[in-house]
């Protein structure tokens, strides 16, 4: 293959799939398993992810946006997708010729749905969305069961499913959990005295798959998890997860600058002694915050190295240690191991003051991804 920049992701497709059998081993048998793609596979790649996730046991695949969902469509993906929020009523017809499952929370939406599925002629599935107390969509937990009745003398709507999710699953024992977890049972109960079927019923997201097994219902939905990348620190030593990630780039110059020379914009870094300076052609641009300006570190011949002067928008400079061997061409790792060495996302999030999710989600399209069929877990 041309490198037609010396940048690149490697995205282990056996990391994926061990991790979703990991996390489906911890749901009793014919529990459903969504593997959630969003943010174009949290900067994996959705499609590739997907047909991963699947071959793996996943049933269905979950997206935030109707483009996510049309894109797996395109690239000929069969299985049930679900958006986890609502759309706007103007694309209630694009869902269903796309055969996407929606969110409902609003009763407006709802209608819009409904009069699509009754002018082609069909029911439309949808799930209905409860707010436990997260607050952020959904309809209110103490709402939901006058409105799911409602919403079954729609004409054209047919209840899939109903759902919630969590604010401090990554918490042990947190209080918060079990107030969503008893309202979401309320909900549901008072659904049913409205003689309404819940149908599909689902809460857990990764940390909840993980640290709390009563709710798992009818289905679980694994995001972050299924990349390899832990939730949170109390979920470490609870799950064995493979880090599908890797992120690398060839130094495209290397060079000696002299004592009290600087580096990149502003100058804010000046050699102490005679320094060999590496130059890798990423930056922020590619999802390499520029708060790791002067903080993170990369392997070399399994070597850490330190990343010095502030990252710019294309590029960002390391500091060859001495006794180690530099040139144009050489390998450096940003993500990932080499040696007896490893970088980890969540290093890289720590140093920035921010979460393994936010990291991932950011790697841009400009980094080509080669992935890796046949690891063996």
């Amino acid at each position: 293959m041309t490198e037609k920049r010396w940048v690149w992701s490697e995205i282990d497709l056996g990391a994926i799939a061990h991790n979703v059998k990991t996390l489906k081993g911890r749901t009793v048998p014919g529990t459903l398993f969504m593997a959630v793609v969003k943010a174009d596979g949290y900067g994996h790649g959705a499609v590739r992810v997907a047909r991963a996730a699947l071959a793996a046991g996943a049933d269905r695949l979950g997206v935030a946006t109707v483009d996510e969902a049309i894109e797996l469509r395109d690239a000929g993906i069969t299985s049930p997708i679900q958006l986890l929020s609502e759309p706007p009523d103007s694309v209630a017809d694009i869902v269903l010729a796309h055969g996407i499952v929606p969110a409902v929370t609003t009763r407006e939406f709802a209608g819009a749905l409904g009069r699509a599925a009754v002018t082609r002629g069909i029911d439309a599935r949808y799930h209905l969305k409860i707010d436990t107390g997260m607050n952020r969509i959904g309809v209110p937990a103490e709402d939901a069961p006058k409105f799911a009745a409602m919403l079954s003398e729609f004409p054209g709507l047919s209840l899939e499913g109903t759902f919630t999710h969590f604010a401090t699953a990554d918490v042990p024992g947190d209080w918060d959990v079990a107030r969503q977890l008893k309202r979401f049972n309320d909900a549901l109960a008072g659904m049913r005295s409205e003689r309404v079927d819940p149908g599909i019923v689902h809460a857990a997201n990764s940390p909840a798959t993980i640290l709390v097994p009563e709710a798992h219902f009818d289905m679980v939905r694994c995001g972050i998890a299924i990349y390899g990348l832990h939730p949170a620190p109390s979920t470490y030593e609870e799950i064995d997860l493979k880090p599908a990630l890797a992120v690398k780039a060839r130094a495209t110059l290397v060079k000696r600058i002299g004592i009290g020379e600087g580096v990149s914009y502003g100058l804010t870094w000046q050699a102490g002694a005679q320094t060999t300076i590496a130059t890798l052609p990423l930056g922020y641009a590619d999802g390499v915050h520029r708060a790791l300006s002067g903080r993170m570190q990369v392997l070399l011949a399994g070597r850490r190295c330190s990343q010095v002067g502030r990252i710019c928008m294309d590029q960002l400079m390391i500091e060859i240690p001495r006794g180690v061997e530099a040139s144009r061409g050489d390998e450096f790792v940003l993500v990932g191991a080499q040696g007896g060495e490893r970088i980890a996302l969540d290093e890289l999030a720590e140093l920035a003051g921010t979460i393994n999710y936010e990291l991932s989600c950011s790697l841009g399209r400009r980094i080509a991804r080669r992935y890796i069929e046949g690891s063996d877990y």
